[in-house]
């Protein structure tokens, strides 16, 4: 019988637990040259400390116009690979297991002089409208990815997540809804996230997972619906993806019949079809911040592992109070022995 703390284990990668810290920008980067900071240092170790099983670090970019905004992170320069190494090797000193998000905004890079998508569509009123990219620089922009994971390597993370979601660039070209192109890249709207996932694994070393955060539909009037969020999970699958992190949404203005609500759980069916239909290991998300509720989802298999955002935004320790609420053993820092008495370890 599985349950939260159940350990996992996968290619290369051996989780203590099932808890996951899933990325969420701090927009801490004062210098604005995509290095992480202290901030970053103290806000990620503490989640190690805090006893989660995986940590994934923040949406970081591929090139400066890419980011949402330019205190966002990044992983365009060899410059930018110190910092991130010192964190990942702090988080194993406490049993946590680090990946990196690599991302690319499009058309939702806020502070972009000119931002790119595969269409000059803007997000919404506020936004730029940004500039289509040519065929030529989209064959590129995988190599831009490539680049970026190649450092995350060098810098000793044990996994990478491409970002396929949110309405950022993967999701742009894999939505009619925000891609419009007559290109080859607009008559297959998998082909861009395709040629990214390829390029990833072309720089990554065997055992090592490549997850992709996908959204499973999306909730805007036209938007696509979970039938074509499976059928691009199963090429990102064929093209090397190991692992789904799956959400949903981000990529405009929520239409009211299209959201299904924000619930306890709501996004976990997505989650529980997408294993089903793809055959992969699937992170689900939202609101599961109740032990209980994340340790059943994980119980009646309906995820492999449980993300937990505001959650652990809210308490570094989630993890811990977790095990203790649920009587299970965990690896528990000697100096937190007092605070969690009920804790078996």
């Amino acid at each position: 019988m599985i349950d939260l703390f159940t350990p996992w284990t996968f290619k290369g990668l051996d989780l203590k637990n099932r808890v996951v810290m899933p990325p969420m920008c701090q927009y801490s980067v004062e210098k604005k040259d995509g290095i992480a900071t202290d901030w970053h240092f103290l806000h990620y170790v503490s989640r190690a400390i805090g006893g989660a099983g995986m940590i994934i670090i923040e949406m970081t970019d591929v090139e400066p116009d890419g980011r949402i905004t330019d205190n966002d992170l990044g992983l365009w320069s060899d410059k930018q690979i110190p910092a991130l190494t010192r964190i990942v090797d702090e988080c194993h000193k406490y049993g946590a297991k680090v990946a990196i998000q690599i991302a690319h905004a499009g058309r939702k890079a806020e502070d972009a002089a000119v931002p790119v998508a595969p269409s000059a569509i803007a997000f919404n009123e506020h936004y730029k409208t940004p500039r289509a990219l040519t065929t030529e620089e989209v064959k590129a922009m995988p190599e831009k990815y490539a680049a970026a994971i190649a450092r995350a390597v060098k810098a000793g993370f044990d996994a990478i997540e491409l970002h396929g979601a949110h309405g950022y660039l993967i999701h742009q070209f894999q939505s009619a809804y925000t891609n419009k192109r007559t290109d080859a890249y607009g008559n297959d709207l998998a082909k861009f996230g395709v040629e990214v996932v390829q390029a990833a694994k072309s720089v990554m070393p065997a055992d090592m997972p490549l997850i992709m955060r996908i959204s499973a539909i999306e909730y805007v009037a036209g938007g696509y619906g979970l039938d074509h969020g499976i059928a691009l999970a199963k090429k990102y699958k064929e093209a090397g993806v190991d692992v789904f992190h799956v959400s949903a949404g981000g990529e405009g203005p929520i239409a009211a019949a299209g959201k299904p609500g924000t619930h306890a759980a709501y996004q976990v069916p997505f989650a529980r079809e997408i294993k089903q239909a793809v055959g992969t290991p699937v992170i689900a998300v939202g609101r599961l911040e109740d032990p209980q509720l994340a340790n059943a989802v994980i119980g009646n298999e309906e995820a492999d592992l449980i993300a937990v955002g505001r959650g652990m935004l809210r308490n570094p320790y989630w993890a811990l109070q977790a095990a203790s609420e649920l009587h299970k053993e965990t690896e528990l820092p000697r100096q937190y022995r007092y605070g969690f008495p009920s804790l078996r370890h």
